[in-house]
């Protein structure tokens, strides 16, 4: 991981530094009102509880809990460091785990044996970018 700054422990960053940082890490994410976000699509119901289940396992496990938004075909995952009131390296960390586990595709690896979810609609749940 590339050292941004040198700062204190959960010290927030500026708007210029989460913006340089997400381009860099997280392109998919976003900086809005003072949060990064990201919105997954998926194929309904089903995904949908799958993406707020998974998402509230990271979360609690890093022991650092974002805002959700969850609606029929969508879940949006909005981070911010309450106690340093902006975005902290805690929020960048959890947005990469959520990232890589919510995107994971087994069947794109190589040397991977699950094949991944099959193109049937009936067992697609998430629509990948």
């Amino acid at each position: 991981m590339a050292q941004w700054r040198n700062k204190e422990k959960d010290g927030a960053y500026s708007e210029e530094e989460v913006l340089t940082r997400l381009e860099a890490e997280l392109p998919k994410w976003t900086f809005e009102n003072g949060w990064i976000r990201r919105k997954y699509k998926t194929s309904g119901w089903k995904g949908t509880l799958m993406v707020v289940n998974t998402v509230g396992h990271l979360a609690e496990a890093g022991f650092h809990h974002p805002d959700l938004a969850v609606s029929y075909a969508f879940v949006t995952v909005k981070l911010m460091n309450h106690a340093a009131k902006g975005i902290t390296d805690k929020d960048f960390s959890l947005a990469k785990k959520i990232e890589e586990v919510i995107m994971w595709q087994p069947g794109l690896e190589d040397n991977n044996d699950l094949d991944g979810t099959p193109e049937d609609p009936r067992f697609k749940y998430i629509k990948y970018d």
